[in-house]
């Protein structure tokens, strides 16, 4: 049988770290092959190899019996190579119907009930509607997991899928990849769970130090012999040994009554010296319910730790949690292992207030130590170690904090078998030392071998409680299994109330209230003066408007990429410059025509070299549009040091030509807002611009050109701008090298206005041109009102402050809780 995937000598090193050595690897169609090793081991660089994403040094890629010179993710799913990634590459800022419309071609799901469909097949309840970021850990896996299976490849890579997984939903995605074995799918399958190679697969190849180590037939290996071959060496035991129940003291956690989102009336006491599991399928409360021990989340109920009623902040101060998702909670990804692991005890290592290095250093190096972090040094970034010392510097941490009580989330997820059992290890020795631990997992084997008692959840609700000899898997599986508790409000839910809590978190939200707000000013201003509705004064507002909407509409398109652009107004300036010299009375038309064609150039040339610097010249977005700013506010001065230049009447009478009370420039601008809106939500340029905001790295994944995207951006910007400086040419009618200037803050507040977000990803074009808009009537409504313009600025101000409460509060609230 020939490989449909085969990797021959595959090296890879990363400075002076070896990822891979001479790794080789074979894997045929309608089997399973599982890949097991520890975190670190080489799995996940060998399948970036696989998949595209990582290139290796050497080696040997061949596809179906093809060669494959150079593999890039676009090669790779063209060839029919899907990966499930451990750590999901979804688009946050974008809906689940939009993240599969980006991953899965249009002819493979056609429309919404048969994405609908393709969730369900994988256990998934989520709404096509819902914004990714509102998912939890499990829900953003299995819509991963969805997005792979659409495709139908031929090979089939799931790196660590069911990490965040119950039971059922397991069970769900083993039937998937039993059914794609059927059609003739090769399966890649990473696990740390040996269980599961036993449950799903037909080989297995171990990995250890980036070496391949061994591997056979599933049937013909058994589980010691694995263990050796992926530590290296013996394990005598995955658990500890428990404390005796003579040697659990007195109550340190009381908890009363505890009801928030997601549980109800809860209660449980936890001894010092003691460790308490909390089990039950995933989404049934009791990660909530973890959170709100924490303090983490609004509650009522009584919590009582070691005497004393806590809430809040105290609880914050007391407790130690530690996250499900330690990317997106536990660690600060672009700081080191020291900084990560001293932050909460920084206090008590401060003297007046300032943090004493050497006591900082001493902490963290002792505490590294002896959770056995295998670092090259304290200072190495964070995400340069493994899943497994990552979690162990999460851990770190929550220990330097001396908390009263160590809550843990997953606390063994997409770790392997010998970090595990170090962690299982460090969390008794916790226990021993006094502090009283609660642990949620999914895995009831672990509750079994980890915990003393194990308090099951089951729709928020408390509905049974194991100790001792009681602690089985089986007994806690048929607890889980068979509670017949109803959520307390299931049958109060109002579909309206959660349609609209949907409307107000989405894109059009900002839109409807600007819009309400435009109406209400327009109104009052006209009760106070009738003369704000003249023919005269609509027209100016419109063609004033115009200019400052394309020109934000043009931000828009970068904010969108996670960007800014400081150079617009200064740019506007310069193409009127320039029009100054030659746009004015006395010139041929050819000549005028001329003009339009350099300032287009200089608009496109300008925009380009934004895009270059800030992708390929390494500069952040503000370093080089602030420089481009400067240079071409200093160019317009060169060329236009005062005022000068006529703009020809006849051209900015065509420019400012209007039907009745309407500019046709601004009926222009409302079609090119309406054009770009339906681009943004229906065509692959619109998709790849939110997703490269949304999460760059994912986007990367899934064969979006990210350089690309973002210097169209930036180029894109500068076009709109030239359209903007078109209706700037017309009101001025003079070369003025000073008057383009406040565009850029202008812009950057029509788009904040609007409801975008100016960390990428979310936007949309009728709010930029509706935030403008009320920028503009602002201005004008202040004049007929008699007011100064100082309150031009004081207006404008409250409006941004008010819509960035606004938006951040409901983006906090967006996320649902884990």
């Amino acid at each position: 049988m020939i490989p449909v995937l085969s990797l021959a000598e595959v090296a890879k090193n990363y400075g002076a770290v070896r990822a891979l050595a001479d790794v080789s690897l074979e894997v045929f169609p309608g089997r399973v092959h599982a890949l097991l090793g520890e975190n670190g081991a080489g799995k996940s660089t060998l399948m970036g190899v696989a998949s595209g994403s990582v290139q290796p040094d050497t080696g040997r890629i061949t596809v179906a019996g093809e060669h494959v010179p150079t593999l890039s993710t676009d090669l790779a799913t063209r060839l029919g190579i899907a990966i499930v990634h451990q750590h999901p590459a979804v688009l946050p800022d974008m809906t689940v119907a939009e993240n599969i419309r980006v991953a899965v071609p249009t002819e493979r799901v056609h429309g919404s009930a048969e994405m609908a469909a393709l969730l369900n097949k994988v256990g998934s309840r989520v709404r096509l509607a819902d914004r990714v970021d509102s998912l939890s850990v499990a829900q953003k896996q299995l819509l991963e997991v969805a997005k792979a299976i659409a495709l139908e490849p031929k090979v089939l890579i799931l790196d660590e899928p069911t990490a965040p997984l119950g039971a059922d939903q397991t069970e769900m995605l083993f039937e998937q990849v039993r059914q794609a074995t059927a059609r003739g799918t090769a399966v890649i399958y990473i696990t740390h769970r040996l269980a599961e190679v036993r449950q799903i697969a037909d080989e297995v190849t171990v990995l250890r130090d980036g070496r391949i180590r061994g591997g056979a037939p599933v049937a013909d290996i058994d589980d010691d012999a694995l263990l050796r071959m992926i530590v290296g060496r013996e394990l005598a035991t995955t658990f500890p040994d428990k404390n005796p129940v003579a040697e659990r003291e007195t109550i340190s956690l009381d908890v009363e009554n505890l009801s928030g989102e997601g549980f109800q009336d809860a209660c449980l006491q936890v001894r010092h010296g003691e460790i308490v599991g909390l089990a039950g399928i995933v989404g049934n409360g009791q990660s909530p319910f973890l959170r709100a021990l924490a303090g983490l989340v609004r509650c009522t109920g009584q919590i009582t730790l070691d005497g004393e009623r806590m809430r809040g902040r105290e609880l914050v101060a007391s407790t130690a949690y530690m996250p499900a998702d330690r990317h997106a909670e536990g660690l600060m990804q672009a700081m080191s292992v020291r900084e990560n692991a001293a932050v909460s005890a920084l206090p008590a290592l401060a003297r007046t207030g300032v943090v004493r290095r050497d006591r900082e250093h001493a902490a963290v190096a002792g505490e590294v130590e002896r959770l056995s972090v295998k670092t090259a040094s304290i200072e190495a970034n964070v995400m340069s170690l493994s899943g497994g010392n990552q979690q162990k510097v999460v851990m770190a941490r929550a220990l330097l904090a001396k908390p009263k009580i160590l809550l843990a989330d997953e606390p063994t997820q997409g770790v392997d078998v010998g970090a595990r059992s170090e962690i299982y290890r460090i969390m008794r020795d916790v226990a021993r030392s006094g502090v009283p631990v609660v642990v949620v997992s999914s895995d009831a084997k672990e509750l079994e071998g980890l915990c003393d008692r194990v308090v099951v959840f089951s729709r928020g609700h408390v509905v049974g409680e194991l100790a001792g000899d009681e602690v089985t898997e089986e007994n806690i599986t048929a607890t889980v299994v068979g509670a017949t508790t109803l959520r307390k409000d299931e049958a109060k839910r109002e579909p309206s109330t959660s349609r609209l809590r949907h409307l107000l978190k989405g894109d059009y939200a900002p839109s409807v209230i600007l819009a309400l707000v435009i109406l209400a000013l327009g109104a009052y201003t006209f009760s106070h003066n009738a003369r704000y509705l003249a023919p005269f004064n609509v027209i100016s507002v419109l063609t004033l408007l115009t200019a400052l909407a394309f020109i934000s509409m043009g931000q828009t398109v970068v904010i969108m990429t996670g960007g800014i652009d400081l150079s617009v107004g200064p740019l506007s300036g310069l193409l009127v410059v320039i029009a100054s010299f030659f746009v004015v009375d006395g010139k041929s038309p050819l000549i005028m025509a001329l003009a339009f064609v350099i300032m287009l150039a200089v608009a496109a040339a300008s925009g380009l070299l934004n895009g270059v610097l800030v992708r390929y010249g390494g500069f952040t977005s503000v370093a080089a549009t602030l420089t481009l700013y400067i240079g071409l506010q200093g160019v317009s001065l060169l060329l236009r040091p005062f005022q000068g230049g006529y703009i020809s009447t006849k051209v900015t009478g065509y420019l400012t030509a209007s039907i009745g009370y309407v500019p046709i420039a601004f009926v222009v601008a409302v079609l090119v807002a309406v054009a770009l809106e339906l681009a943004l939500r229906f065509t692959s340029w619109g998709r790849g611009l939110r997703a490269v905001g949304s999460h760059e790295e994912s986007a990367g994944r899934l064969g979006i050109k990210v350089n690309r995207t973002h210097v169209l951006a930036y180029v894109v910007c500068a076009l709109l701008t030239f359209l903007g400086a078109l209706l700037l040419m017309a009101q001025i009618g003079v070369g003025d090298p000073t008057q383009g200037v406040s565009y850029t803050l202008s812009s950057i507040t029509a788009v904040v206005l609007g409801g975008a977000s100016l960390l990428g990803g979310r936007g949309s074009f009728i709010g930029t041109l509706l935030g403008a808009a009320l920028i503009q009537q602002i201005l004008n409504a202040t004049t007929f009102l008699n007011l100064g313009q100082s309150w031009q600025y004081f207006f404008q101000g409250i409006l941004i402050l008010i819509a960035a409460a606004i938006y951040t509060r409901a983006r906090m609230r967006s996320r649902v809780i884990q």
